[in-house]
């Protein structure tokens, strides 16, 4: 099965499912392999209440490798570099299996955003707050980052904006 069979299979899957409220997953109109991920901040994090941007990169070997996955959002947490946005996550490396999907993939980055890592940190500053136990600061320094750079939902979910209502845009290798 080709990259974009698999995608195509997923994004068709999506459309079909019953919306999660915390994820959406938007293919790029011209490329299937370039994604764009929304995620809710969780409830009771530093995070809830606003939206990150994730990006996502499909490869040609995709589902025998990891799509490559990085916040293009900022935000303030251990287990993501602040500049690039690379996601410290065993399943986007040495965990990876052709089992998940990129919403499973999504799903896991928003259980990162609440049960952050602080022994393999990207960002030092944040991995230090928590191993230091000081919670407090942490949030604190997570959801002023959050306030400044994350969206925040204008009356609706992010499940609300529209899908794209066709599959045409995309043609699948035969």
């Amino acid at each position: 099965m080709t990259a974009k069979t698999r995608v195509m299979k997923e994004y068709k899957e999506i459309s079909r499912s019953q919306a999660d409220e915390a994820i959406e997953l938007l293919p790029d109109e011209r490329n299937i392999l370039l994604w764009k991920g929304l995620i809710k901040g969780p409830q009771e994090s530093p995070y809830e209440g606003h939206i990150f941007e994730l990006g996502i990169k499909v490869p040609d070997s995709y589902p025998l490798a990891p799509p490559a996955v990085h916040f293009v959002t900022k935000i303030f947490h251990p287990n993501v570099h602040f500049k690039t946005g690379e996601i410290c996550l065993d399943i986007l490396k040495t965990s990876w299996s052709p089992a998940w999907t990129l919403q499973a993939v999504c799903r896991a980055v928003l259980a990162l955003l609440s049960a952050p890592a602080p022994d393999s940190p990207l960002n030092c500053d944040a991995g230090n707050l928590l191993r230091a136990q000081d919670m407090r600061g942490y949030s604190s320094m997570a959801r002023m980052y959050a306030t400044r750079l994350a969206a925040m939902p204008q009356g609706s979910s992010i499940v609300e904006q529209p899908h794209p209502s066709s599959l045409n845009t995309f043609k699948e290798d035969h």
